[in-house]
């Protein structure tokens, strides 16, 4: 395998999807000299992408001004592409069933575009056997060419982790794979003149599909026994934290802890998996357990909060949710597990007021109907939980809280970010 940088100068790039995944690797590929075709629906995510604008806050505004990077929402503009990385969201429906449709509309638009000789690589976390069996028809009737033989296919998973600036595209060992060997090495050799951290390339696409969903199924599964020793700890009446600290001075200790589990990955993929295994009669027992332990930690901490107030003799009126982002330091509220407190606390009647430094106003009216409030307009609550760590917030430590607070209020520290040493007087601290 060779890392060449000449051979992207060979192949011309399109990056379909710009969002989390897409926009990283798009630019980082035209720093490198390639010339990209970055293509999304979304027209106002171009027309602000082209005003150096990422709202993702993935990509720094001068890598994005500098790379050589064409942006445009015509797929017309993408038929001179021989190099087609997709990398579209792969959600679930309401019924936590793999919704497939951004990733067939998206090989619609690629297939539309093939020609002789081209390579397709999906990104999208799928099911093992989704490439083949879901994508590939698609991209052969829109273009009438045989996968194989006229253009080729391959896939590698996407490893962004968001508002991670240490682990990047650029520094995070690639796993690639295609339909043949030769298919395979020419997608290695591509992304090997832009991933510093190496390439693995998988000996076939189901095995690179799988080894993907498995990365956030197994970290599901750990947070999921993190999330019930925390509910067993509370009722010996032991703090989880301090027990995880004592614990992780063995050297060969997970680190892992309780939280809520969303965003577009962990609390997402493990679902592809289970869909898979029960069309082939097998139910998983391990897997949807832990969904199960994760998906009802913000009902639980819901009525944690009512259960405090209870034991005070006091009556909550109202509470502030600090942070609604699915997790710190990015705005992302796809699949946020905050609004699962939100919905509980308000069938006791309770009114939650919600601020979030990074979340889009108009993002969570319009996915979930709720209204964001300044710091600065929030009313003084009778309780205080701390949701979403964001850096913003644990800069301003107690100062913050204790000014969002009624005397002998509650705070619920979902993610044990504050001191219990500089608890200030009267405020009742509870942590996950």
């Amino acid at each position: 395998m060779t890392t060449d940088k000449s051979i992207l100068s060979q192949r011309k790039l399109a990056v379909i999807g710009l969002g989390y995944v897409g926009l990283p690797v798009a630019v980082a590929f035209g720093l490198k000299g390639a010339h990209v075709v970055g293509f999304d629906i979304d027209k106002q995510r171009i027309e602000a992408l082209r005003d150096g604008k990422d709202w993702t806050r993935e990509v720094e505004e001068s890598d994005l001004a500098a790379a050589n990077l064409h942006l445009t929402d015509d797929p017309s503009e993408l038929v001179d592409s021989s190099f087609y990385i997709v990398t579209v969201p792969t959600p679930i429906d309401g019924a936590r069933r793999p919704d497939l449709s951004a990733l067939k509309s998206a090989s619609r638009t690629v297939g539309g575009a093939l020609s002789t000789g081209d390579i397709v690589v999906y990104e999208s976390t799928v099911y093992p056997g989704a490439t083949e069996e879901d994508c590939i028809p698609v991209l052969e009737e829109s273009s009438g060419l045989k996968a194989g033989t006229d253009f080729f296919v391959g896939y590698s998973p996407e490893r962004i982790n968001p508002g991670d600036k240490q682990h990047r595209f650029e520094t995070i060992t690639k796993v690639v794979s295609g339909q043949n060997s030769e298919t395979a090495q020419t997608i290695a050799a591509v992304y090997g003149a832009v991933v510093e951290a190496g390439i693995h390339i998988a000996p076939s696409i189901k095995v690179a599909e799988a080894a993907k969903v498995i990365e956030n199924a197994q970290r599901d599964i750990n947070i999921a026994f993190m999330n019930e020793l925390s509910e067993i700890f509370h009722l010996l009446d032991v703090d989880t934290a301090a027990v995880l600290e004592a614990a992780a001075t063995k050297w060969n200790f997970l680190n892992f802890s309780p939280g809520l589990v969303g965003g577009h990955c962990i609390g997402v993929d493990p679902y592809y998996l289970t869909y898979r295994a029960e069309r082939e009669g097998y139910h998983p027992q391990v897997i949807l357990s832990g969904r199960r332990v994760n998906d009802g930690t913000g009902k639980r901490i819901a009525h944690e909060c009512v259960k405090l107030a209870m034991t005070k003799r006091k009556v909550i009126s109202n509470v502030t949710l600090l942070g609604v982002t699915f997790k710190e330091n990015v705005p992302d509220i796809r699949n946020t597990r905050v609004i699962d407190i939100v919905h509980e606390l308000e069938k006791f009647g309770i009114e939650v007021q919600i601020a979030d430094p990074l979340a889009r106003a108009d993002d969570l009216w319009h996915e979930y109907g709720l209204k964001l409030t300044s710091l600065s307009d929030l009313k003084p609550a009778d309780a205080v939980i701390f949701a979403v760590p964001h850096s913003e917030y644990l800069e301003q430590g107690w100062t913050m809280i204790e000014k969002l607070i009624e005397k002998d209020g509650i705070v619920l520290d979902v993610k044990s970010k504050l001191s219990p040493t500089l608890r200030p007087a009267g405020i009742e601290l509870w942590r996950l």
